[in-house]
């Protein structure tokens, strides 16, 4: 134990000598998700500055990142279509997700070699697929010794990026991370000195507060305010604020989708009305355009709740939560006015005409 803690603060101070905190500008970001079959030609690059393209794989056997064959062909010109629309936009190649193997994660983090090979990897596909940073999507390090395995990893993964950069010349990659809404994962504390030093910003995902699926009642799926609770994007940037992150490393998650519930009694129809369930999906998520789409159908009545800053809808015992322009434009207006580096979105594919996108851009101004 002492010599692996030892090697964890060589290798922050050897990551400090080559890592200039030079900053960033603004970060008005979104997910873009081959699962959907949204077409990358179709993303409208002008309304961001930078665009996720998820997700690359990590293959247990060899702790290596991989893309699959199915996506090869799209993130291989990931970077050059979008830049069609906007030559400026940066594109970030994500490792893993929300249905990513947390095993593999673990397994990889826990051992130099293992890490080694995920680290060189992913920076061998960025370079060869043209993308100008990485993000890790580790949902999530789940105890202490995977927080502490995280940390190390981060801290040589930018140690790895910085000589990459001096051996050939080229623009450091980008390095950016996607954590919980929190500092800490039900307790167990992130590596808040690692993350400062190593990353240029973490995508905090302030969404999935509430769901069909693990609450029975209805809920703000994404409050930025909650007076009754911790499950809010406002708690969960104070902590990560409180826990030593500067403001200007942290990006808000926003989500381009909603939760439904099925109701109890349908002239119960509030915030924490009893549910009996999901409704429209098995998992009752939904996209922003598949809201406004039930909406129009079913004559739903919609509904913003400013204390909140959240939307929804219902019609019937079906009941959505989600978020509009309304709660889009104070979520943002609330980022910039804190002093934070931007928002992000999950996911481009679930936007309606590019309302909730352009509604954030507006909200962010020059």
């Amino acid at each position: 134990m002492a010599a692996k803690t030892l090697t964890f603060f060589l290798t922050l101070l050897f990551l400090l000598q080559f890592h200039s905190s030079a900053g960033q500008n603004a970060v008005r970001a979104v997910y873009w998700f081959a699962g959907t079959g949204f077409p990358v030609s179709d993303i409208d690059s002008t309304l961001f500055t930078h665009l996720f393209c998820a997700f690359a794989g990590l293959n247990p056997q060899t702790n290596r990142v991989v893309i699959s064959s199915a996506n090869q062909a799209q993130f291989s010109t990931f970077t050059r279509t979008v830049q069609q629309k906007n030559p400026s936009v940066k594109t970030l190649l994500s490792i893993g997700g929300g249905d990513a193997n947390a095993t593999a994660f673990d397994g990889m983090a826990s051992q130099a070699v293992s890490r080694k090979s995920f680290i060189d990897s992913s920076i061998g596909l960025a370079r060869s697929n043209n993308f100008h940073g990485l993000d890790l999507d580790w949902e999530y390090p789940s105890t202490p010794t995977h927080m502490t395995n995280f940390g190390l990893l981060l801290a040589e993964w930018r140690v790895a990026v910085a000589s990459e950069s001096r051996r050939t010349g080229n623009t450091p990659l980008l390095l950016s991370a996607a954590v919980f809404r929190s500092s800490d994962h039900y307790t167990i504390n992130y590596p808040i000195s690692s993350i400062s030093n190593s990353l240029d910003w973490i995508n905090v995902m302030a969404y999935d507060f509430y769901g069909p699926g693990w609450s029975s009642v209805t809920g703000p799926p994404a409050a930025l305010y909650d007076p009754r609770t911790t499950k809010s994007g406002s708690y969960g940037v104070t902590t990560w604020i409180q826990a030593g992150v500067a403001a200007n490393k942290i990006v808000l998650g926003l989500p381009f989708y909603g939760r439904a519930w099925k109701l109890a009694n349908a002239n119960n129809n509030g915030f924490f009305a009893p549910t009996v369930g999901a409704a429209i999906s098995k998992e009752g998520d939904i996209g922003y355009a598949q809201i406004n789409n039930f909406i129009a159908q079913n004559g739903a009545r919609a509904l913003y709740n400013s204390s909140f800053v959240s939307n929804f809808c219902y019609s019937g015992t079906t009941w959505i939560g989600y978020d509009d322009r309304e709660s889009i434009s104070a979520k943002v207006t609330y980022a910039k006015n804190r002093g934070i580096l931007g928002y992000f979105a999950w996911q481009v594919g679930a936007d309606d005409k590019w309302a909730l996108s352009r509604q954030a851009a507006s909200a962010w101004g020059a």
